[in-house]
């Protein structure tokens, strides 16, 4: 089995995919806050607890981490913990198939490589846009011949909520969920819509900009996929979404995973 690791600034998502290719099917995932000071003993000791005898099944890792120090802890912890291998961490210089149509490819978060590569091989031949909702908003454009053309990012749900809670007096954290009306008539509910509509129109009016303004995105081919973990919660109030993609970047993973091993097999 193939253990898959994609650690963000706020959580870190694992998946464990059985098969390859088209029959290859993600048989559990999980989802754990990140501690940005784990060693790799610690992180291998996670791993244990989640996976239990399962992980004596793992043949392989793949991983990514937008956190600097979890990624050197993820590159002390696979030969130790699992010396079978083959592993691929996805960093700048890794060969993923994806053109990277950018100023500076390695300022090019690797999540949003393995969300464009997923999002291009779950949607062949339609241009694509990828919403990851996480600790930020992030908003690509892959185009049907999958090159990454960039995207917009802008601060997530959960700062938005945390910088009132902290800059306002008057507003204590809430529960993010939908309120009866987009006119609140509490504190709670004006919050809830401020938070949710605000941001549910944010993402609309990047979407609506990019279809409008890029070529080869006005058509009814695009592909607007949501991914990430507050994506469940935002779904619904986005009107430009299309489809729903849980597992975007664990899919991704796997697919440079696999284009490792036929590189190697090659060679």
């Amino acid at each position: 089995m193939l253990l898959t690791v994609s650690i963000g600034n706020t959580n870190i998502h694992l998946g464990v995919f059985a098969g390859q290719g088209d029959h290859a099917e993600l048989v559990r995932d999980w989802r754990i806050h990140t501690q940005q000071g784990l060693t790799a003993d610690e992180f291998a000791l996670q791993l244990r607890g989640l996976l239990g005898s399962d992980i004596e099944q793992v043949t392989a890792v793949a991983g990514l981490s937008t956190v600097p120090s979890l990624l050197r802890a993820m590159r002390e912890m696979l030969p130790r913990y699992f010396p079978s291998g083959p592993h691929v961490l996805l960093e700048p210089g890794v060969r993923t198939g994806v053109p990277l149509l950018v100023d500076n490819p390695k300022e090019v978060g690797t999540d949003r490589v393995a969300n464009a590569l997923a999002a291009h091989e779950n949607f062949p031949d339609r241009p694509c846009i990828v919403v990851a909702f996480g600790t930020a908003t992030v908003v690509d454009a892959v185009s049907a011949k999958g090159e990454f053309l960039g995207g917009a990012i802008a601060p997530g749900v959960d700062l938005a909520v945390q910088a009132l809670s902290e800059h306002t007096v008057t507003v204590r954290k809430v529960e993010l969920m939908p309120p009866r009306s987009v006119v609140g008539k509490n504190t709670v509910e004006a919050l809830q819509a401020g938070i949710l509509f605000g941001f549910a129109g944010q993402v609309d009016g990047l979407v609506e900009r990019i279809r409008t303004q890029i070529p080869g995105f006005d058509g009814d081919d695009v592909a607007v996929v949501a991914t990430g973990y507050l994506a469940p919660l935002m779904f619904s109030e986005c009107h430009s979404l299309t489809d729903h993609h849980p597992h975007l970047a664990l899919d991704g993973l796997r697919r440079v995973h696999e284009r490792s091993r036929r590189t190697r097999s090659r060679g």
